[in-house]
C-alpha cells in the first residue's frame, strides 16, 4: 500500500484531515516527533497555498492542532566534570573530517557562541586587527549587538582558515552553495 496514495492521483483540496493524521502518525511512531511537527506545519503552509490559488477550499492540517503530542522539551547535554571536557577537546583535536569543519569545532570552545551563530559567522563581522568578532542587533537572537573577542589561538585558527574560505561571505559555507551557510547537524 502506497503511504500517500494520494500523490498524483487526486487534487489536494481532497486531502482530508484524518488522511494527513494518518501520515503525520507514522512519522511521529518512528520517533519523530519533531519531524512530525514541522510535516504537520509544511503541510498547513501547502494548504494555505492551494486556498490561495484556488486549488483548495480549506485546509485539512488547521483541524489537526493539538492531534500530535506535544515535543518534551529536553534537557541539553553539558559537560560539567573537569576530565570530561579534556576528553572532548582532544576529541575535537583528533577529529579527521574537512578542513573547514576541523577549524569550526577548534574555533566553538574558545569563543563561546550559539552554534548558529557559528555557522553562520560573516568574514564581514570579524576585524582580525582588532581581534574581535561583531554580530550587529538584526542577527543575534535578542536583537542586542555581540562583540567576542577573539584570543591568540581564534585568531590563527582564522588566518588558517581565510585562504579557504575568505574570498566568500561566510567563514563555514556550504559545500553545495558557497552562498549559504554550512556546517549543518540535524
Amino acid at each position: 500500500m502506497d503511504i500517500y496514495p494520494w500523490i498524483g492521483e487526486r487534487p489536494v483540496g481532497t486531502v482530508t484531515a484524518p488522511e494527513l493524521l494518518r501520515c503525520l502518525r507514522r512519522i511521529e511512531k518512528r520517533g519523530a516527533l519533531d519531524t512530525a511537527h514541522r510535516a504537520h506545519q509544511d503541510c498547513g503552509r501547502i494548504f494555505r497555498y492551494a486556498i490561495a490559488t484556488g486549488r483548495a477550499e480549506r485546509d485539512p492540517a488547521a483541524d489537526l492542532r493539538g492531534a500530535l503530542p506535544s515535543a518534551k522539551e529536553g534537557h541539553f547535554a553539558t559537560i560539567t566534570v573537569p576530565r570530561r571536557v579534556g576528553e572532548l577537546l582532544r576529541a575535537i583535536d583528533g577529529y579527521i573530517g574537512t578542513v573547514v569543519v576541523r577549524r569550526a569545532l577548534r574555533l566553538a570552545p574558545l569563543v563561546f557562541v550559539r552554534p548558529g551563530e557559528l555557522r553562520e559567522a560573516l568574514w564581514a563581522d570579524v576585524d582580525m586587527a582588532a581581534a574581535e568578532w561583531r554580530t550587529p542587533a538584526k542577527r543575534m537572537k535578542m536583537k542586542i549587538p555581540h562583540s567576542v573577542p577573539l584570543c591568540r589561538q581564534s585568531l590563527i585558527i582564522l588566518r588558517e582558515l581565510h585562504p579557504l574560505t575568505g574570498q566568500g561571505t561566510y567563514l563555514f559555507p556550504s559545500e553545495l552553495s558557497p552562498a549559504a551557510p554550512g556546517l549543518r547537524c540535524q
